[in-house]
């Protein structure tokens, strides 16, 4: 008996915690809906500061007494001479004044709808109106690819840097593929990690078809266009072979587009070898011709460290109350709930 108290005891908790959890999504849900989104802002980091951080922490704690005052001296010693440097430096040029170059750092994790691309237009501007000829924008690109327009205006988004004479790097640690590699193909430094994947030039479009079903149920299905190929497939009406034959002349008309633009970005590569929608790991795409070098981002940044001065550009989108307050209760439901959980496990 009682075991049957305790465990009813726990099925009320749990159905209580249930019914609490719906009245704060609702609830927030509600607030959500009426409060405008957040602004954005730009947020620029020195990466080169926390380099210098990390490499002063690592050595207090490995290097004793004796050697870290002796690098106390040296330090203070080499901050007044590059003090000196700095202001001897710096080159006017019609009015402005230029210190030495500077390496901007983009980070792109593209979703299939590629709405990313509204951060990066911010990020890419930002960084025009203040970069110099000698600086370079490196771009940490993660995406599987996604679909054709919005991809196609983020890869134009970073033919804005090329236009204005910067180099561009883009880096790729972990995948590039499909509208991924739209955009890391427009570098001209492409870089990846060994096992990255990359490539995947080609097109892919599909839908489910419910006509069957409707039929099935004596449902009745009517669509009207004006123009013979408004509509070439339809979900819930019957396709036919020419509407099959027309959608499968616009994907590979999409595809030879595709070809054409990767082709234009990496002439001495073989399209036909690679435009087969294979993808490849990062060892393998070098010998095709995909990727310029084989490298990680971090090393790449620690390349040109403390040599260039280097900063973290993101455009940031605050969060409004609402979406602050909703954050805040789903992490909070979900430790009560695996507390719950953790001692249910005794209960059986």
């Amino acid at each position: 008996m009682e075991f049957l108290y305790e465990y009813g005891l726990f099925v009320a908790k749990a159905v209580t915690l249930v019914i609490a959890f719906i009245v704060v999504v609702s609830t927030i849900v509600g607030l959500a809906s009426k409060q405008k989104h957040g602004k954005g802002q730009l947020e620029i980091v020195s990466i080169s500061e926390q380099l210098k951080d990390i490499t002063n922490y690592a050595k207090q704690v490995l290097l004793d007494k004796n050697a870290l005052k002796k690098l106390a001296k040296e330090q203070k010693k080499e901050a007044k001479a590059k003090n000196k440097a700095k202001n001897k430096a710096k080159i006017t040029e019609q009015g402005e004044e230029f210190e030495k170059s500077r390496l901007y750092v983009i980070d792109f994790k593209g979703s299939m709808d590629a709405n990313e691309v509204e951060h990066l237009r911010e990020e890419i501007t930002a960084i025009l109106c203040v970069a110099n000829k000698e600086d370079e924008v490196l771009v940490r690109l993660e995406s599987g690819g996604g679909v054709v327009h919005g991809y196609g205006l983020a890869a134009s988004q970073l033919q804005r840097i090329k236009e204005k004479g910067l180099k561009l790097t883009i880096a790729v640690d972990k995948v590039a593929a499909s509208g991924g590699y739209m955009m890391a193909c427009v570098a001209d430094k492409l870089l990846a990690s060994q096992f990255a994947y990359i490539g995947s030039i080609g097109v892919l479009a599909q839908l489910p078809n419910f006509n069957k079903l409707l039929k099935k149920n004596d449902i009745e299905f009517e669509q009207h266009t004006a123009g013979e190929f408004k509509r070439t497939l339809t979900v819930f009406g019957e396709n036919n072979d020419e509407g099959r034959a027309k959608f499968k002349e616009e994907i590979e008309e999409i595809h030879i587009l595709f070809k054409d633009f990767v082709q234009s970005q990496r002439p001495d590569m073989d399209i036909d070898k690679v435009a087969t929608g294979e993808y490849w790991p990062g060892i393998k795409a070098k010998s095709l011709g995909l990727i310029d070098d084989i490298t990680t981002s971090d090393d790449y940044i620690l390349s040109h460290y403390p040599a260039r001065e280097i900063f973290s550009v993101k455009y940031a989108v605050k969060k409004n109350v609402a979406e602050k307050l909703g954050m805040s209760a789903a992490n909070v439901v979900e430790r009560v709930f695996m507390k719950s959980m953790s001692k249910a496990r005794h209960w059986f």
